[in-house]
Formats: C-alpha cells, structure tokens, sequence
C-alpha cells in the first residue's frame, strides 16, 4: 500500500526536486527554464506551486495560478515509478481547490502535442477537449 500523499505549498528548497521531477515527466522544453519558472510563480499573488509528498519525497506536483478569470494549471506532474497510484489525480485535485479557495470557478489546462497520451486522464478527471485556437508571441526571445 503506497504512502499518503500530503499536498503543500512547496518552499524554494524544493526546487531542485521539483525541477528534476518536472524533467523526469518530459515536461521541460529548451525554450521554458523550469527555475526560472518554478521562482515567477512562487514570487505571483496569483500562483503557487503545490507538492505530493510521501514519505519525505516530492512524488508530485502542479503549478497553479489564476489571471482574476480562468484558472490554469502547469506543470502537472507525477513520479513516473508511481504512476497508477491516484498521485495525478491527488495533485490536480489540489490545484483545484486552491482555485476554488480562490473564487475561480474554471480550470483550464494546455497539452503540447508532444503529449497527448495524458489527454485521457485529464478526461478521466473531467476535462474535456476545447475547440480554440492558441496563438502565441514571444515577449522576450527564448
């Protein structure tokens, strides 16, 4: 039976772990610094970034943050040696109610399409496929 999973706020010592777990879920792209990104949204009044800890080890994690309308949800991510154990069901669950504690009241999630073998869990959880378009402009070169 695995451990329970207690989800926090995760603290700057944990970046290194979050990171490198983030890297172990292909989740990190050469254009995105997982540092850079985990800092900007602990730094934001509107984000965070939650932890699935079980026994003392991060085995999950979500970034999550609001713009006063939609909620969203970044970087989900759970070790991939503990896969089938409810712990991404755990973390979004998570990232949920820090939305709701929030009065946000719409989840919102992006899958590059390097990665849609997670579309059916997300659809598992509830989500479905939202026929929009997603355009892009680089603020600053990657």
């Amino acid at each position: 039976m695995p451990e329970p999973l207690t989800v926090r706020p995760a603290t700057s010592e944990d970046q290194a772990a979050i990171t490198t777990l983030w890297q172990a879920c292909r989740l990190v792209t050469s254009y995105n610094d997982p540092a850079v990104d985990f800092a900007f949204a602990k730094a934001g009044a509107c984000s965070d970034v939650l932890v699935g800890e079980a026994g003392g080890t991060i085995k999950a994690s979500v970034m999550v943050g609001h713009d006063g309308h939609r909620g969203w949800l970044y970087y989900v991510a759970s070790a991939p040696d503990a896969r089938g154990e409810g712990l991404g069901r755990r973390i979004v669950e998570a990232g949920e109610a820090w939305l709701r504690e929030r009065g946000v009241v719409k989840v919102q999630l992006l899958v590059r399409e390097t990665n849609t073998e997670v579309v059916g869990f997300y659809e598992h959880l509830g989500f479905e496929v939202a026929p929009r378009v997603v355009m892009a402009k680089w603020l600053k070169e990657p």
